[in-house]
C-alpha cells in the first residue's frame, strides 16, 4: 500500500524518515541503488551491481572460514612521533574493531588447506599501514615460510599512515623482503585486491602476489584520482583506478566475486599445496 501524506508533504515526509530505524536502508557507492540492508546478504553485497561492502576484518573472517588461530594478537602501535590525538583515535579504532591494529593474521583452515591469513581492516584508520600493521604483515609471512605455509592476504588500505610518518612508510620495503624469502622457500602468495587498495599498500605487498585476485568493482591504484588529473592536467576515464580496468590490463589474474572466493581459494591451494608439485619445487 502507498503511503500517501493529504497535507504539508514534506514535513509528514521528514516525520516518516525520522521513525525509520537508522540503517535499515544501504545505499550502493558504485551504482546508486538504494534496498533494503538485508537484501545484502551473508557476503554484504550491492543486489544490483555485486559490489561488496566494506566490513571489519573480523566480519570478513566469517565469510571465509571458522577455523582460525589468531597470531601476534596483542602487537599495537607504540606512537613513534607522539602525534597530537593519535592516541585517542587508535583507542576508539581497537573498540569499533577489536583489533589492535589494522590487520587480523592468523592460520587458518580454508577449503580443506591450512594457510596462514591476513585480513587488512578497512574500518581501522582506513586500513592504513603503520608500523604495528607492518609488523604484523612481516611476522605473517616469516612464520608461514618456517611453517612452510601458503600465504592468502586480503588488501584494503588507504595507503601509509600519515600519523607514524617515515616509519610508516619502511613498512614496505620490510614486508617486501619477507615476501621474498617465503618466495625463495617456493610457497605460494595469494592477495586479494579489496575496496580500496592503494598508495604504499598497492605498490609493494599487494601487487608481490604469485596470484592476484580482485573483488568486483573495488578501487585500485595509488595516488588519488585528484592529485593525478592536476598533475598532467587531464580528466581521466571513467573506470581508471577499477579493477576491471586493472584486469584488461592485465594486473589482474581474476576478479572473483565475495561468495565465489573461498571455491577459488580452494582451487588455487589445491594446485600448489599438492604433493606432487611440492615435490617438483623442491627437486625430489
Amino acid at each position: 500500500m502507498a503511503i500517501r501524506f493529504a497535507s504539508h508533504p514534506h514535513s509528514a515526509l521528514k516525520k516518516y524518515q525520522e521513525n525509520v530505524p537508522k540503517g535499515i536502508f544501504r545505499i550502493c557507492p558504485k551504482c546508486g541503488n538504494k534496498f533494503y540492508f538485508h537484501r545484502a546478504g551473508k557476503y554484504q553485497l550491492c543486489p544490483n551491481c555485486g559490489y561488496g561492502f566494506r566490513v571489519t576484518a573480523r566480519a570478513r573472517l566469517k565469510m571465509l572460514t571458522k577455523d582460525f588461530t589468531e597470531w601476534d594478537a596483542d602487537l599495537a602501535t607504540t606512537d613513534p612521533l607522539d602525534f597530537p590525538g593519535y592516541q585517542a583515535t587508535i583507542k576508539k579504532m581497537q573498540s569499533k574493531t577489536k583489533l589492535k591494529d589494522a590487520v587480523l593474521t592468523g592460520q587458518a583452515n580454508i577449503a580443506g588447506y591450512e594457510t596462514a591469513l591476513g585480513i587488512m581492516d578497512p574500518v581501522f584508520i582506513m586500513g592504513s599501514l603503520g608500523t604495528a600493521t607492518g609488523e604484523r604483515i612481516t611476522r605473517l609471512f616469516e612464520k608461514a615460510t618456517v611453517k612452510k605455509l601458503p600465504v592468502v592476504l586480503f588488501t584494503a588500505s588507504g595507503g601509509a599512515r600519515m600519523q607514524e610518518g617515515m616509519h610508516s612508510l619502511m613498512q614496505m620495503a620490510k614486508i617486501s623482503q619477507a615476501v621474498n624469502d617465503h618466495r625463495a622457500a617456493h610457497l605460494i602468495y595469494v592477495s586479494v585486491i579489496m575496496d580500496p587498495t592503494t598508495g604504499g599498500v598497492t605498490a609493494s605487498f599487494a601487487s608481490q602476489a604469485d596470484i592476484i585476485l580482485a573483488e568486483p568493482k573495488a578501487l585500485l591504484g595509488f595516488a588519488g584520482r585528484r592529485v593525478i588529473e592536476q598533475t598532467i592536467n587531464k580528466k581521466l576515464p571513467p573506470d581508471f583506478q577499477t579493477v576491471e580496468n586493472a584486469y584488461q590490463n592485465g594486473f589482474i589474474d581474476s576478479i572473483v566475486p565475495r561468495d565465489e572466493q573461498v571455491a577459488k581459494l580452494g582451487q588455487i591451494l589445491k594446485i600448489f599445496v599438492a604433493e606432487k608439485w611440492e615435490a617438483q619445487v623442491h627437486g625430489e
